[in-house]
């Protein structure tokens, strides 16, 4: 486990997995989840020979919180932030950067000014636009907090993935979850549009749709219209993953994202 104190005075927590010298690969989770959900994953790609970062967002998993629990505290610039510091810290190479929801749009917002910390971008269960009400994320606490966090947790892991040995990791992230930073996160994310962030870009960028995914691939249109005919940009479908792909499609997520890679 390595740590780190962000420019803003919160500690953030982080895996470092596999050889030194390996390829670096980060796996950076999604809201309400933490570096766990990623951790078998981490491990089998650091036993290939890849060096892999597996972050805690802030106010998620071992991560700290900010004391003011402002909104800022929790914009998607923020949180960018948070992870080149963490890149920076860990001293790494460019990298191989897999995020999922909340992970892949940091992603898009990091790639904005710093595309050469990017080998490849690899999302899934991430929409690259966004346009939801502001306040979307209230929605979220008011029901957590009428549900408790047993139900909560129980409830989000059904939903979450169709695998049920999988379904007691997300149920206890859940759990453990402060549903104030869920409130703050889902408003800052919830009216978005990172897509001319991509513009002139070329690094390799690579969408896995999860057949199951049915929120998320709902909102792709306009993601797919700016996307479709750009030469750095490779749809994969994932007919059996849900939200949280590597945990109900592993074989074919590891799979697509190893294949991907290779060469880059």
């Amino acid at each position: 486990m390595s740590e780190l104190i962000s420019s803003d005075g919160v500690r953030l927590v982080y895996d470092d997995l596999g050889p030194r010298e390996g390829t670096p690969v980060v796996l950076c989770h999604g809201l309400a989840a933490a570096g766990e959900q990623m951790r078998a994953d981490a491990d089998y790609f650091a036993a290939l020979g890849y060096r892999v970062l597996l972050p805690d967002l802030r106010g998620h998993g071992r991560s700290g919180k900010p004391t003011t629990m402002r909104p800022e505290d929790f914009s998607i610039a923020r949180i960018a932030a948070d992870l080149i510091e963490m890149l920076d810290h860990a001293g790494v190479a460019p990298v191989h950067w897999v995020g999922n929801s909340l992970g892949g749009i940091v992603a898009l917002q990091m790639v904005k000014e710093h595309e050469a910390r990017f080998r490849t971008l690899a999302t899934f269960g991430t929409s690259y636009s966004l346009n939801l009400p502001r306040w979307s994320g209230n929605v979220l606490r008011l029901g957590y907090s009428a549900m408790g966090a047993s139900l909560a947790g129980r409830l989000t892991a059904w939903q979450t993935t169709r695998n049920a040995a999988a379904r007691p990791i997300i149920e206890r992230l859940i759990r453990q979850f402060d549903p104030l930073v869920g409130q703050l996160v889902a408003n800052n994310v919830s009216d978005y549009n990172l897509i001319a962030n991509l513009d002139g870009k070329t690094l390799p960028i690579l969408m896995l749709r999860g057949g199951h995914d049915r929120a998320v691939n709902s909102a792709l249109g306009p993601t797919l219209k700016a996307m479709r005919g750009r030469p750095n940009f490779t749809l994969v479908e994932v007919p059996e993953g849900g939200h949280c792909a590597n945990l109900d499609a592993t074989d074919a997520w590891r799979a697509a994202l190893l294949s991907f890679w290779r060469g880059k």
